[in-house]
């Protein structure tokens, strides 16, 4: 390896994983300006140089039935990426979330003598405990979003660093409220609700029509409200053809995501890294999720804590309400969402605990990430 130009292989599932690594990607740009990254990635992580052999949705699939479904053709990446980075050996590996995928694959690479890391720990400590041992095999480092998480690791002889959240550093503290809505073409006196349905085509299949039937019923409800979905990127055609059967008044966009957050009084969102974005820009929100019902009962049956949602994990108490698969109802939704909107006091109180966990999670993670990267390349 090249003092300063390291070759770095990464692998990015879906939207989340692309936002999340083409953060880090800016500060292994900044460290060392001649590195060479290449594997699976998004649109996000092409915009900064990466070499994407495929594209990250790719792996986009959540739920055990619904990946079964389509277990054939991402098996088959796997081994033909693994293949080719056995042949290249690049100077490390970091799989970006995408657990299901990333720790198999580490575990071959790291079998073979690769060095490789893990950015953004599983979820052990919410469900399927046991994967733990998984990744003691596959990694040999990683870094961690949340500040609980190495000890957890450190229990079972897995060295890891707390890095903070990427976006808690891009995010900032105080949301440009009034500029969003400018640009969005949004009064200052509009009541303005965001929606989320997810990123990932499952999710958007599932969750789409439940938001769309929600908006039409807060629609008759509050005439006056304005709802904004900023659709996943490559996926708005899918939505529009969603919302083609069943009529709601959005106004649909192509990403920009953040602006509409910022730009928002309340979201209604799917459970999933969006609810954390939500709560850096200190909005309130309605969480919900449904998924293949088989799927359902065999993640439940696992689940180790009463919360789903990001935000109600970190403060460890339901802060804002979550309504999973049966209970998620457009009348239970559209409630919640009203309830919100007529709390003023109660939106101020929330704001200020997301505030407490923009600033635990401001770590500047790009540059905290590449110094553990530089110490691993370094041994």
């Amino acid at each position: 390896m090249a003092a300063d130009a390291p070759q770095l292989a990464m692998v990015a599932g879906e939207a989340s994983g692309d936002l999340l690594a083409s953060l880090l990607l800016g500060g292994v740009h900044a460290r060392w300006p001649s590195a060479a990254t290449f594997g699976i990635g998004g649109p996000r992580m092409t915009a900064c140089g990466f070499a994407a052999w495929w594209p990250s949705d790719k792996l986009a699939v959540r739920g055990y039935f619904e990946v079964l479904r389509h277990y054939r053709e991402i098996a088959g990446i796997r081994n033909a990426l693994a293949e080719r980075l056995l042949s290249t050996k690049p100077d490390a590996f970091i799989g970006v979330d995408a657990p299901d995928f990333n720790l198999g694959l580490a575990q071959r690479l790291r079998a073979a003598g690769q060095r490789t890391i893990q950015f953004v720990c599983p979820s052990i400590w919410a469900w399927r405990a046991g994967r733990v041992s998984t990744i003691a095999r596959a990694v040999d480092h990683v870094l961690c979003l949340f500040p609980f998480e190495p000890e957890i690791l450190a229990r079972a002889g897995v060295a890891a660093t707390f890095v903070g959240h990427p976006l808690a550093d891009e995010i900032p503290l105080a949301p440009p409220r009034a500029a969003a809505r400018a640009a969005l073409g949004l009064a200052e006196s509009d009541a303005v609700v965001a929606v989320l349905p997810g990123s990932r085509r499952s999710e958007i299949e599932q969750i789409t029509p439940l938001f769309a039937q929600t908006v039409a019923r807060l629609q008759v409800q509050r005439p006056t409200l304005r709802f904004v979905l900023p659709a996943a990127p490559g996926l708005r055609a899918l939505i529009e053809s969603l919302l083609a059967r069943l009529p709601a008044p959005l106004m649909l966009l192509e990403g920009r995501s953040h602006e509409v957050l910022a730009a928002c009084d309340v979201t209604l969102i799917a459970s999933g890294t969006a609810t954390l974005e939500a709560a850096l820009f200190k909005r309130p929100m309605v969480i919900a999720y449904r998924m293949n019902a088989l799927s359902w009962q065999v993640m439940s049956r696992m689940r180790l804590q009463p919360w789903v949602g990001l935000p109600n994990i970190l403060c460890r108490e339901f802060v804002v309400p979550e309504f999973l698969q049966g209970d998620a109802t457009p009348e239970a939704l559209a409630h919640a969402v009203l309830q919100w909107l007529d709390a003023p006091q109660r939106r101020e109180a929330v704001a200020a605990r997301f505030l407490e966990i923009h600033q635990l999670l401001r770590r500047d993670t790009a540059r905290t990430a590449t110094d553990a990267i530089a110490q691993i390349l370094a041994r």
